[in-house]
């Protein structure tokens, strides 16, 4: 069995504490996750950005499992019905230094 993805085992082994992501456009946020789960290789979680609390973020894992990708539902104060859209990808996750 491959192994899993480093980022998304990161994420979910600081979990339930806040995470500090740093995303592919250079976005560095501090995470609270709802939840995190392993389903084999494929990993999910939800949270939400502790900056931007109204909205709802989405973590899974890539097909070919090299990617963490990230995907945001706005509030809806913000009129985003379209639901989610693609933010990008995690380069980099590590725990909050409390």
């Amino acid at each position: 069995m491959a192994d899993l993805n480093p980022i998304a085992k990161r994420i979910h082994n600081v979990s339930p504490r806040p995470v500090r992501l740093t995303l592919e456009d250079g976005t560095e946020a501090v995470f609270e996750m709802d939840w995190v789960e392993f389903f084999q290789q494929e990993f999910k979680a939800e949270g939400s950005r502790e900056d931007e609390p109204d909205a709802e973020y989405r973590f899974v894992s890539s097909a070919d499992n090299e990617s963490v990708l990230v995907g945001r539902r706005a509030s809806r104060e913000e009129g985003d019905e379209e639901g989610w859209s693609m933010v990008g990808r995690v380069l980099e996750a590590e725990a909050v230094d409390e």
